[in-house]
């Protein structure tokens, strides 16, 4: 039995989705444990893409438990419509979805006010460039002990009494950013809303803690799927420019409502150079044509949001501090294709601050923050087709080899393609 979280190791869109998929063909429960629908995993198999933003990327997997943690806010409408597409692709074709019942809900007005707040801070030149989904207003309720949960669903007096303590608020604060605020038509129209979406989700919600804990005691192999990434984490990451949850490896247990001590083992997921959505500071950010390049080449483009990403050399000093925060076990290294033909490859290995060189990206947003690079021989042969570590160029195999130096952790898997079958694997996890 093995006990497995996965995590981005950077600022997310690290490929957590294909390594939780290919891990998912050694167990039998996949755990979403954070976040909401402002992520979103892409999916291939045998050229057939699936994106999912909620369901656990085990869900390719017929038969494995698809649990989503008592941790995560769920709009009800994006789930009810991923179970959909899920359904349609003959997925989801029996009782494997669970949905925690201490879950919160995205309400509609958690989106209203947080599209008006981005709106309100681009005006002011501070926008922090969320996803708008109402992730970050939707744990505020949840803080604030008047959140709506996946349990209330089909409960409308329970519902209306839960709006009618949100909505005295929500209206004012609406008020405030000079839009009209929500009309009792539109509340009815909502909860209306709410209880059709509870038909479909109520049969799936229970206690998911208890069955992930039972799975444990039993000997079955459970892995956890984070979402985002460890430099986004509410409380370690490059605050403010970050989600409004814990994306560290610890926010796994507190989530489920098990102990630490049950955990085996982390993988930490990183790119082999680096990509950010959003604002917010990021040392090793090309520039122009090169940025341009790159991100074309590997269809840099958010799977939620579609928004452009931003693109740069990868930062060993950054991966340092996630591995720390997270007690990173293994690496997964996801698209060292892109590499390929690129020529010379640089790695941040520090910073240089007031003339001191520092070796992990520091917690503070520093002024002037200016990268260290170690530069490595690139390599033109394509390697997508390479099925092990002998099949790699000689430059390619040096990289992984000074990269695992970098940052004091062995790598697990090397990714060279899209698909489930592009993959080098090292050390087996479970």
């Amino acid at each position: 039995m093995t006990v497995a979280i996965v995590v981005g190791a950077q600022w997310g869109d690290e490929g957590k989705g294909k390594v939780v998929d290919l891990l998912s063909e050694e167990t039998k429960m996949v755990v979403r444990y954070g976040g909401g629908a402002n992520a979103g995993h892409t999916l291939v198999l045998s050229g057939k893409q699936l994106i999912t933003h909620l369901i656990p990327s085990g869900v390719l997997h017929p038969g494995t438990k698809c649990v989503l943690g008592d941790g995560m806010v769920i709009d009800p409408n994006v789930l009810v419509k991923e179970i959909g597409e899920c359904k349609a692709m003959g997925l989801l074709a029996g009782d494997e979805l669970l949905i925690g019942e201490g879950a919160h809900l995205v309400m509609p007005y958690h989106k209203l006010l947080e599209g008006l707040r981005e709106d309100r801070s681009a005006e002011l030149g501070k926008s922090i460039g969320t996803t708008r989904r109402g992730i970050g207003p939707t744990y505020e309720s949840k803080c604030a002990r008047r959140g709506v949960r996946a349990m209330d669903l089909g409960n409308r007096s329970r519902l209306e009494e839960l709006f009618e303590a949100n909505l005295g608020e929500i209206r004012a604060l609406v008020s405030h950013y000079g839009k009209e605020p929500p009309s009792a038509a539109q509340v009815t129209e909502w909860i209306d809303e709410l209880m059709r979406a509870g038909e479909i989700l109520l049969p799936s919600v229970g206690d998911a803690g208890q069955a992930v804990s039972q799975a444990i005691a039993s000997g079955q192999h459970v892995l956890f799927e984070g979402a985002q990434g460890a430099l986004l984490d509410i409380d370690h990451g490059t605050y403010p420019y970050v989600t409004s949850s814990s994306t560290l490896a610890s926010g796994a247990p507190q989530s489920l409502g098990i102990g630490p001590t049950r955990i085996d083992k982390v993988i930490g997921i990183t790119k082999a150079y680096c990509t950010r959505v959003g604002e917010g500071p990021f040392p090793t950010e090309m520039q122009g044509a090169e940025e341009e390049s790159w991100r074309e080449a590997g269809g840099e483009f958010g799977a939620t949001t579609g928004r452009p990403r931003r693109c740069g050399w990868l930062d060993a000093a950054a991966l340092r501090r996630v591995v720390r925060t997270n007690g990173l076990s293994s690496l997964a290294l996801t698209k060292l294709d892109i590499l390929s033909g690129r020529g010379p490859i640089k790695v941040c290995v520090g910073y240089r601050v007031n003339g001191e060189v520092i070796r992990e990206l520091p917690r503070r947003e520093e002024q002037g923050l200016e990268p260290v690079y170690e530069e490595f021989a690139g390599w033109d042969e394509d390697i997508s087709g390479a099925r092990s570590v002998d099949e790699l160029p000689s430059n390619a195999r040096n990289y992984v080899a000074a990269l695992e130096a970098m940052t004091g952790v062995p790598f697990c898997l090397l990714s060279v393609g899209p698909d489930r079958t592009q993959t080098i694997i090292l050390r087996e996890q479970f």
